[in-house]
This record gives structure tokens, sequence and C-alpha cells, in this order.
């Protein structure tokens, strides 16, 4: 296995679509169907897809993603396994988002932020630090890119599941980030470049 992570860009968005076509939430994750619109998406146009939905929930959702895709507006990276896309994070400038980071982030940042939103592995491809990889990747690309700092933004939950798609707070401790602040669903974890 030799996995390799790349940052989305115009000619990946095909491997995109394949990951979440083909390989993403196929376990009956409940965060499925997606292909990660909502973080970069404002309210008005994620109400007016839902009101599109119908019967085919997961092909408005695709039909959104690569309108969103070809103007740019969905960013972060893929994990491949040779030429398969196995693997998806959510990851950019912490103004992308507009509205997915927690207010209490918004407020408190310490210069130029990178943000961690989500991530998506294959169910066959979980557990052997992909994640990791990624958080290293995203650290690396933000401090060559002037960035001051990443954040990810893992949730409190009484029963935590691996469904969680902003990462447990292992994770990020483990890649060198900090807890910074706490809400009442949320922990914001920091890592100064």
């Amino acid at each position: 296995m030799n996995i390799i992570i790349k940052e989305l860009d115009l000619e990946l968005i095909n491997d995109y679509l394949d990951f979440f076509d083909n390989r993403a939430f196929t376990d009956g994750n409940p965060n499925g169907p997606c292909y990660c619109t909502s973080s970069n998406m404002d309210r008005e146009t994620e109400r007016k897809m839902i009101s599109e939905f119908g019967n085919d929930i997961k092909g408005t959702i695709r039909k959104y993603a690569v309108e969103m895709l070809s103007k740019g507006k969905i960013r972060g990276y893929l994990a491949f396994d040779g030429d398969e896309s196995i693997g998806w994070c959510n990851a950019a400038d912490i103004e992308s988002y507009s509205s997915f980071i927690p207010e209490i982030a918004r407020k408190n940042t310490c210069g130029k932020t990178y943000s961690i939103v989500c991530f998506e592995i294959a169910p066959k491809y979980r557990g052997i630090g992909i994640a990791t990889k990624f958080i290293n990747r995203i650290c690396n690309d933000a401090k060559e890119k002037g960035y001051k700092a990443v954040e990810g933004y893992s949730k409190i939950e009484k029963d935590y599941t691996l469904f969680d798609y902003n990462g447990p707070i292992s994770l990020y401790e483990k890649a060198g980030f900090s807890e910074v602040l706490r809400s009442e669903k949320q922990i914001i974890m920091r890592k100064i470049l």
C-alpha cells in the first residue's frame, strides 16, 4: 500500500467524485450520502439544495458538488492508494467556510488560520494513519503558504462513534495540536506553525 495525499485541484475532480460515488460512506455511516458540500455552502444555497432532494438526495448533492468543484468552492485533500481515491479531508483558509466554523473559533483566531473541518476515509482504509497523513500534509502546506496556525474542531459527545467526521481530540493531540477553546459542543484544537 502506497498512500499519497494530494491537494484538490481541477484535474482531481473526477477522482473526488469517484471517491464519493463509490467508496465514501459504504459502511452505512449516518453522515452519508455526502459530497462534503455543506461546509463550503452558504445557508441559502444549502436550503435550496435541500428543497430539491425529492427521491434522489445523493444525486442532488452530487449535482451541487460538481458545480461547486468547477468553481473552486470546495477545497481540501484526497488520499490515494495507487490511482484510487480512498479518502478526503476538507481543509482551507478559515474564511472559506461561511457557517461551518464554530463562532467561538472565529472570535479567537491567532492570525492567519487554516481550518480542518472534516474527514471521510473509505472503510477498509480506516485505522491505518491516513487522517494523520492528511494533517501532516495540511500543516506543511499551510506553513509554506504563510499561515500562522492550523485548527481542527472536535465534537464533544457522550457517545463518541467512529462516525465523527471532525476527528477525535486524540488525533489532533498526536499531531501536536493543543486544546485552545471549548464550547458546549466542540473543542477547538490548534497547532501553531
